[in-house]
């Protein structure tokens, strides 16, 4: 079985710079780690691959600044086999449409010249953009079934390396799960509660820096250049800016909840909203 998980490097700080002309994220130099919810969607494809073994392997994928190698590199560490890094600054300014079009093309060209791709797992969104569109949007480029919000993997049954089998799934809903079979190849973006990611092992570090990481641009992936980055990407940012802080709120005191409410009450009225 051949695992693809999907990770994006992403600012390690809440001091969030926009660019004011481009509306997008400033990274020069700024602290970047793995995005949070990508650390669930790796743990979930190195605990799958425990739970299959055989020839399971589990690839990275990430398109980024030459920084976010590291990404991929911590990722290693934490059991992944193998990294593969879209790089380039065709790719720079993509949005969330431009950018599944690249991870495509990038796991397109990893099922043709490494190995085919069964599964391919990404987190359910990144910590920057919080749009949750990257896994369904990769599930239409694949045409391939895809499942958000996943929170629990309950089976998997492969029939080999490219051959298909199916995986069940737990979704979750505002009202509990549904359980969902789907035919592999899939998609699927998992939620937090899903697992507690691990810490990388010694040996998983040692294994990550040795590791050789290729390098991809427009070019090697075979991509469509009016499809990638900012020149390629149909929507775009009108206006970005930092929402004010939030001053502290008014405390309502009392000696007894019946008490608190009354206050609470006469506070409402002395503002005019009751």
């Amino acid at each position: 079985m051949h695992i693809v998980t999907c990770i994006k490097q992403t600012p390690a700080t809440d001091n969030v710079q926009i660019d004011p002309v481009t509306g997008t994220l400033k990274r020069e130099g700024m602290a970047a780690a793995i995005n949070p919810f990508d650390e669930y969607a790796i743990e979930e494809a190195v605990r799958i691959k425990e739970r299959v073994g055989g020839d399971t392997t589990v690839s990275v994928i990430t398109m980024g600044p030459p920084q976010a190698e590291q990404a991929l590199r911590d990722a290693i560490a934490r059991g992944a086999d193998q990294g593969f890094h879209i790089c380039g600054r065709e790719f720079a300014g993509a949005d969330t449409w431009a950018t599944s079009y690249t991870i495509f093309k990038g796991i397109e060209k990893i099922a043709k010249e490494f190995k085919p791709v069964d599964l391919v797992i990404c987190g359910k969104q990144t910590n920057d953009g919080d749009t949750g569109h990257i896994g369904p949007g990769l599930g239409a480029w694949l045409d391939f079934p895809n499942v958000a919000y996943v929170r629990k993997v309950e089976d998997v049954k492969s029939n080999g390396i490219g051959k298909g089998g199916t995986i069940t799934v737990h979704r979750m809903m505002e009202d509990g799960s549904d359980v969902l079979q789907m035919d592999l190849p899939a998609v699927i973006a998992v939620v937090k509660e899903i697992n507690e990611p691990r810490v990388p092992s010694l040996k998983g570090k040692m294994k990550a820096k040795a590791a050789e990481i290729p390098k991809w641009d427009g070019a090697a992936i075979g991509a469509n250049m009016a499809c990638v980055g900012l020149k390629g990407s149909p929507t775009i940012v009108a206006k970005s800016f930092r929402p004010p802080m939030k001053t502290g709120g008014v405390s309502i005191s009392g000696n007894s909840p019946e008490e608190k409410a009354k206050n609470l009450v006469a506070k409402l009225r002395e503002l005019h909203l009751i």
